[in-house]
């Protein structure tokens, strides 16, 4: 199974300036990526507080949400605690063949550190927030190579590394 990151960041490394900060800050042909992407995964995995930022399931994607607590039921949206490696078995053995790992900070160092990501899809917006949460929250140690990148009208990078093993 594919497992991917993306994500936005700020020229100077952010991905939000806290917790709640929804990503209404990047760019149109972020959020158009951002769609195409992972609607052609067909689900996405997120932490509970990027859950918050969205406030209902992204349509034609199953939503799975890390939560300690169960959270009310919601047509395509469940929640999980199982480790990355067990929710990717069960997911392919669903049927999955690609996953996006959407965010916060803690998920992406979560998968990263499982290392079960082959992909990151990351977009530079020219913007520049000075503080804020960065896309990890430990040190980690991967070599990445760029696969490819596009520069937009309004400066923004989209890129694409694979992780190399």
């Amino acid at each position: 199974m594919k497992c991917f990151i993306i994500s936005a960041l700020t020229t100077d490394g952010y991905i939000g300036r806290n917790s709640s900060h929804a990503a209404m800050w990047t760019s149109k042909e972020d959020k158009k990526r951002f769609v195409e992407i992972t609607k052609r995964a067909g689900v996405m995995i997120m932490g509970l507080n990027t859950w918050k930022t969205l406030g209902k399931p992204l349509k034609d994607r199953l939503n799975i949400v890390y939560s300690p607590t169960p959270l009310p039921p919601v047509q395509g949206m469940e929640t999980t605690m199982k480790s990355p490696a067990e929710l990717l078995q069960e997911l392919e053995s669903r049927g999955f063949k690609e996953v996006a790992i959407c965010g916060g900070s803690q998920i992406y160092t979560m998968f990263m550190k499982s290392g079960l990501v082959d992909t990151l899809y990351l977009t530079i917006e020219p913007i520049v927030f000075g503080d804020g949460i960065k896309l990890f929250k430990e040190e980690l140690d991967f070599k990445l190579q760029l696969i490819d990148s596009t520069r937009t009208e309004n400066g923004s990078l989209l890129t694409e590394y694979t992780v190399i093993r």
